[in-house]
């Protein structure tokens, strides 16, 4: 019983890595500036004190500029998990992220919205850091 248990929890874990890494979204992103402006204050009251106010990180969380956030890598739907379920730590050494609580789906678009605009506008910098 017990391994089936594991199992179940390993399977579960093996898909959120493959929805967290390297899967890439297909729905369109609503990227008015309504939502932008809705994400960028909802970025800088539930994420910036980790993610850093212009998105180059902490000593508390990693940067979302870092090439390891692109779509390709980190889907949009990465940033959903995140926010609810929290994150295991695989790429940076901050340890793992909690799950936010009182940020609904349609919040967690809008601030995803903005942090990819940031990133189209300020491109991406190499993982790891120099």
């Amino acid at each position: 019983m017990i391994r089936l248990l594991k199992a179940g929890a390993g399977i579960a874990l093996a898909g959120m890595l493959l929805v967290a890494c390297g899967v890439t979204d297909s729905a369109p992103v609503d990227r008015s500036a309504s939502t932008l402006s809705q994400g960028a204050d909802l970025y800088q009251a539930n994420c910036m004190v980790c993610h850093g106010s212009d998105l180059r990180g902490t000593d508390l969380g990693p940067p979302f500029l870092s090439e390891v956030y692109r779509p390709n890598h980190h889907a949009d739907a990465a940033f959903l998990l995140a926010v609810q379920t929290g994150s295991r730590a695989h790429h940076w050494n901050f340890g793992d992220m909690p799950p936010i609580a009182g940020i609904d789906a349609d919040d967690i678009a809008s601030i995803t919205a903005y942090v990819r605009s940031v990133q189209e506008a300020e491109g991406f910098e190499p993982y790891p850091p120099p």
